[in-house]
């Protein structure tokens, strides 16, 4: 080598303060030259060394964003908060092309039967189900790490629950665009659909993730079994779908919700909730 890279050069090339073209032209230089290679060594910081390698590793071991987790970012989401939006276990494919064939399904036999009382006794239960079904150690894949996570049960709890109310609701409220004769009555479903929720969070610190939503599921089926044997001949409308039954709906809803409330620092134990 006819020359070599300035000391003063190497020295700011190994600071990262190098610029371009000097930086390109030491790039060049140093893949065939020892010495300066051997000058570059001595001039270079070890902790800024091992700190730029550990900024390596921790690039290169870093999980790719996935595209929820993607679109969420852009959306202008905290990066923490999208990470764990995107492991929640029914923001899942399969899970949305089950609410998704499911509702299909009951659009169908409203059309076919010109009645939507099916529609609207089915779709409450989705939501419920997909919350129940995004924490506890039963079905969540990410429990363990959400355990030892310096996160609140209850916001997790949260962050996950008004993810999948708004994924449920947003695919229901397409579903009930296409019923026959649409109107007011086809949206129904949305306060009761918020009480068994609520009910069913309400009641997971002390029956469990498992047994809270299945009662409260249990007890709108049997519901809408009394309303049926109840239901005079003339009447079309079930009595949870009436006036009075969505009132009935947005109190046990508001209800729940306070309750909830108030037991948010008992999703932190270990026994009978979701840690």
């Amino acid at each position: 080598m006819s020359w070599h890279v300035a000391e003063e050069d190497l020295r700011a090339y190994a600071r990262g303060e190098l610029q371009p073209p000097l930086l390109w032209s030491a790039d060049t230089h140093l893949a065939g030259c020892a010495e300066c290679r051997a000058v570059l060594a001595s001039a270079w910081d070890a902790g800024a060394l091992d700190a730029a390698w550990a900024r390596l590793d921790a690039e290169l071991d870093a999980p790719r964003p996935r595209p929820l987790e993607r679109l969420l970012l852009r959306f202008g989401v905290a990066d923490h908060t999208a990470r764990l939006l995107a492991a929640t276990p029914v923001l899942r494919r399969s899970w949305l092309t089950a609410v998704a064939l499911v509702l299909v399904m009951s659009v169908l036999t409203a059309r076919a039967g010109h009645s939507t009382t099916l529609f609207l006794a089915l779709t409450p239960l989705l939501p419920l189900a997909g919350v129940a079904l995004s924490y506890g150690p039963v079905v969540d894949p990410t429990y363990e790490m959400t355990v030892v996570s310096p996160l609140h049960g209850f916001r997790l709890l949260m962050i996950r629950t008004v993810a999948v109310l708004t994924a449920a609701l947003a695919l229901t409220g397409l579903a009930g665009l296409a019923l026959p004769g649409f109107g007011l009555s086809a949206f129904a479903w949305l306060l009761p659909a918020l009480a068994l929720t609520a009910t069913g969070l309400a009641l997971t610190p002390r029956l469990g993730p498992v047994t809270a939503p299945a009662l409260a599921g249990g007890g709108w089926v049997v519901l809408l079994l009394v309303a049926e044997a109840a239901r005079n001949s003339g009447d079309r409308v079930l009595a949870p779908f009436t006036a009075t039954g969505q009132g009935v709906a947005a109190g046990v809803a508001a209800f729940a919700a306070g309750l909830l409330f108030l037991t948010r620092d008992r999703f932190d134990q270990s026994t009978g909730g979701v840690r």
